[in-house]
């Protein structure tokens, strides 16, 4: 019997069979599947090739089958399939080898074969992403090689198929007989840049070996009746490795009962007293040893034995006992009771004023039907031919008076009709109660992430949209229009339906009384800064604070994301919930709602310490589960910027006071035609759409939050990450060190330099910055010499008199 020593030159790890993890139950199952997807694969192989190999011998035969339909297969045939696989083979067969790709597609054929090897036995004879990377590209390129021949030579059909023919009929068009050069110079690419030639590359010189000393891949055998003996890694634990010399054959009388390492150990001894020049040494035993990666199939195994003994991960599990807010917290008001129904009377009435005032201006109607909803009917008319629609968009203003109702808004074209729409305000409106609205089977069935319903349409649907899907919201209203309302409709959605463990609010209220009613959400919605007193954010300073901590956030979520390998906040998400993460390094991310609920004062006392968070939250937080939802009073372009602006592709407008306030909003007229009380436009794209915003009444909110707030909590509101120093505007930080200036620095330095003016106005002006942060870039240019002391009323002196000379101090800077 021969015993083994393994390769000396490399530290061994030798392991016994007992000792190996026996798999689990799961792991069985799982190579189970592997083996039957493995056999599904060999058997589309060989489905291939039967199919293929017949139809060179009677794919002629078949050609009349084949180009039967599907129903006329179905009833059957007289004329018998010669296929050896039978009608779907020479389905295929026709398939592949006439109307596609030709003879190259017998390529496949080994890519399945080999598949089915690498997942039913783990055994990869070429590396198969290669392979079908070559596959793909020699199934196409010899195609259209092929049917360069069969086009020039008139050759059999099948040999390029459909596309090599059809491909190299356009390149003769276009080149004539020189596309075989075209053809030729893609192949040539592809081999360049997929096989890497390069004809300069260095020769791999081996180390020169003396014939005496085998140092690689060498095993010293010493057999019982011999001089060599063999020691397997199956039979010593561990061994270090050893140098061994060329040895003399030497013959040890043998010791049947001596373990193999006191075997080896004799045989040094016996080398030595044979004055042998044999040298070892032994690695000290506390070498460390290098483990093994483990295997996507091991961590899959373990997270399957995770999700056994413990279940999936629940997110809610930290208030087991939190119920939603129920349907009976919202007020039922009586809908019989209403007057809002419009009669026949002014159905026709209406009807006869729009055919009347068209016809007065020379245009005809072939057909006009109208639609009923709350607020507005929607009267859908069919032009006769010849009728320009601008012509009829153009008298807006003549059919309110001819109609004596406020808020006419005609709709070029109705989206995917053939229709002009006419929307007129009714007499006497319908209020939409917020709980038709919760409570409609329409938003208790919605499976969207962040279902959020608004209202109903001018058809009496419900509306329910998705928030993470627009993915930020825009909206703008004038005093007394409904935005709050809207604002509290929203966030009410929300609350019905995601469990605090999933939805966090950061909350901004400048006008500090708004949004006040859902602070007792406090230990369950809300997110604010670890040193907040209160957790909706009033203060100015505060609220950019909080803004570049969302970006922080953002930040921290998208290292996670990148190291999880996952895209967006739902696939991360599912693998933890999936026990796939390491709960050590990841954790279950919220989705977070900022709600700001007037920007313009913002923008006032802010003004780009602001705009520039919002705009890089909206550009980029969308993967990571942080969503915008904006409004303002006042939808002017100083505060809807362009930049902001081009980032929330929807856009909510209420009743506005002009139209060019409608266009800054939604880019289109309609919104200063609205009429008010909730009244309002949609527009998701080049999608708009006319809504009745549901009611919910103070005391309804209010009664929501209590039930929730009565309830078991966190122990505190959801925390954001502290901002970085040189993101926190307006705050103290001792001693000024130049190494640590604000970002600002530099242009407000240049700004005084050039105006020749030291005031804290100028820079808060021209930066558009707030006051704090601007007196203390004041603060900074007068410690680095820029500008001179405070000297009271009047500005600072500027005692830099060129911009040369301040770009020397900033570099020295």
């Amino acid at each position: 019997m021969a015993k083994k020593i393994s390769n000396p030159t490399s530290t061994l790890q030798l392991n016994f069979e007992q000792d190996k993890p026996k798999r689990k139950m799961d792991g069985a199952v799982l190579y189970r599947f592997q083996l039957i997807i493995a056999a599904f694969l060999f058997l589309i192989g060989t489905l291939l090739l039967v199919s293929f190999g017949s139809s060179f011998f009677v794919g002629i035969s078949d050609q009349s089958e084949v180009e039967r339909g599907v129903v006329d297969t179905i009833r059957g045939s007289d004329i018998p399939i010669k296929n050896f696989a039978g009608l779907l083979g020479a389905k295929i067969a026709h398939f592949f080898l006439f109307k596609t790709f030709g003879w190259s597609t017998f390529l496949l054929i080994p890519l399945f074969y080999l598949s089915a090897l690498k997942v039913g036995f783990k055994k990869e004879l070429y590396s198969l992403e290669r392979l079908s990377w070559q596959v793909l590209f020699y199934i196409l390129w010899i195609s259209l090689l092929a049917g360069f021949f069969v086009f020039s030579l008139d050759l059999p059909h099948s040999i390029g198929g459909g596309v090599g023919y059809f491909i190299n009929e356009k390149l003769y068009q276009l080149l004539g007989y020189l596309s075989i050069f075209v053809i030729g110079f893609g192949g040539f690419i592809f081999l360049v840049l997929f096989y890497q030639l390069n004809p300069k590359k260095a020769k791999v010189v081996a180390p020169e070996v003396d014939e005496k000393e085998e140092v690689e891949e060498e095993s010293l055998f010493i057999d019982e009746d011999g001089p060599a003996i063999h020691v397997d890694n199956d039979d010593i634990e561990e061994f270090r490795p050893i140098v061994p010399p060329v040895m003399e054959e030497v013959a040890p009388e043998p010791e049947p009962a001596t373990e193999p390492l006191a075997v080896f150990e004799e045989l040094v001894e016996e080398k030595k007293e044979d004055d042998l020049d044999f040298t070892y040494k032994v690695a000290d035993v506390a070498d460390e040893v290098i483990e093994e990666e483990p295997t996507p199939i091991s961590r899959e195994m373990k997270a399957n034995d995770l999700v056994e003994q413990f279940g999936l991960y629940d997110p809610t599990a930290d208030l087991p006992k939190y119920q939603f807010p129920t349907i009976d917290l919202l007020k039922e008001y009586d809908q019989k009771n209403q007057t809002s129904q419009v009669t026949m009377d002014e159905l026709k009435a209406n009807k006869e004023k729009i055919v009347e005032t068209l016809l007065n201006y020379g245009i005809g109607i072939q057909k006009i039907e109208a639609t009923i909803g709350p607020t507005v009917t929607l009267y859908e008319i069919v032009p006769k031919a010849g009728v320009r629609v601008s012509k009829i968009t153009s008298l807006e203003d003549d059919l309110s008076l001819s109609l004596a109702a406020m808020g006419v808004r005609i709709i070029g074209q109705m989206p995917g009709k053939d229709t002009i729409g006419i929307e007129v305000a009714n007499k006497n409106r319908e209020m939409v109660p917020v709980r038709a609205v919760i409570g409609s089977e329409k938003f208790q069935k919605s499976t969207y992430d962040l279902p959020i319903t608004l209202g109903k349409t001018i058809s009496n649907e419900i509306f329910v949209a998705d928030l993470a899907k627009m993915p930020h919201l825009l909206m703008a209203g004038a005093t007394g229009q409904g935005k709050s309302v809207g604002l509290n409709m929203l966030l009410t959605s929300l609350i019905y339906k995601k469990h605090p463990a999933t939805l966090k609010f950061v909350l901004v209220d400048p006008k500090k009384v708004e949004l006040s009613l859902f602070n007792k959400l406090e230990r369950h919605f809300l997110a604010c800064l670890p040193d907040s007193a209160e957790a909706i954010i009033t203060d100015t300073k505060k609220v950019v604070n909080t803004l570049n901590s969302l970006c922080k956030e953002m930040d921290l979520r998208y290292d996670k994301l990148k190291d999880a390998g996952c895209r967006n906040i739902k696939e991360y998400n599912q693998k933890f919930i999936n026990r796939r993460l390491n709960p050590n390094e990841h954790d279950f991310m919220p989705y977070i709602v900022l709600v700001i609920d007037e920007l313009a004062d913002l923008m006032l006392t802010a003004g780009k310490e602001v705009e520039h968070p919002i705009a890089r939250l909206a550009q980029l937080a969308r993967a990571i589960g942080i969503h915008l939802v904006v409004a303002t009073q006042r939808p002017s372009v100083n505060v809807i910027t362009g930049t902001i602006k081009a980032n929330f592709p929807a856009r909510l407008s209420f009743k506005v006071m002009s139209k060019i306030d409608s266009r800054t909003i939604l880019d289109a007229g309609g919104a200063d035609q609205l009429v008010g009380m909730g009244d309002m436009l949609l527009s998701m794209g080049s999608e708009v759409i006319r809504l009745q915003c549901a009611f919910v009444d103070t005391p309804e909110v209010e009664d929501i939050c209590d039930f929730i707030g009565n309830q078991q909590g966190y122990s505190s509101a959801y925390l954001l990450p502290e901002p970085d120093s040189e993101e926190m505007g307006g705050q103290d930080r001792g001693d000024f060190d130049p190494s640590d200036r604000d970002s600002f620095f530099d242009e407000a330095a240049r700004l005084v330099v050039m105006h020749q003016q030291g005031s804290t106005s100028l820079i808060q002006r021209k930066l558009k910055l707030g006051y704090n942060r601007a007196g203390r870039l004041i603060d900074q240019l007068e410690a680095t010499g820029i500008v001179g002391s405070f000297g009271g009323s009047k500005a600072r002196e500027v005692l830099v008199k060129s911009e040369t000379e301040l770009e020397e101090i900033l570099k020295n800077l």
